[in-house]
């Protein structure tokens, strides 16, 4: 999003993300906050298949760009951070995220700290 872009948020009820071939590529951001990751990551997820998918058929969707904002106390109940991360080396520029904690007191792993802000 650029200054004075008009966006659409959803907070609770159903998540889902069902584009269909030939529709126009969206720029998605997905904002979680602890276990709440979990309709998120599986957006996350069927963006990567569709992205994926595309890039070897070209079947018609066109996967515009996802931003995954995910907060926790810590790096430990950061869900799936792993697959994340795989997922941001596998799509670069398409998929990025940015973690952010609000209680740490260890040190973060050298894998995260690129992508970890917080206190």
């Amino acid at each position: 999003c650029t200054l004075d872009s008009e966006v659409a948020l959803r907070v609770g009820g159903d998540f889902f993300f069902d584009p269909q071939p030939g529709d126009s590529p969206v720029k998605l951001v997905l904002i979680a906050g602890g276990v709440g990751i979990n309709p998120l990551f599986s957006i996350l997820l069927h963006i990567a298949d569709l992205q994926g998918y595309q890039e070897s058929k070209g079947n018609g969707y066109k996967i515009g760009t996802v931003k995954l904002y995910y907060s926790a106390k810590n790096t430990k109940e950061l869900l799936f951070k792993k697959n994340i991360l795989g997922l941001m080396n596998a799509f670069p520029g398409k998929i990025t995220c940015h973690f952010h904690v609000t209680q740490q007191s260890s040190q973060i792993c050298k894998e995260l700290q690129p992508h970890v802000t917080g206190k």
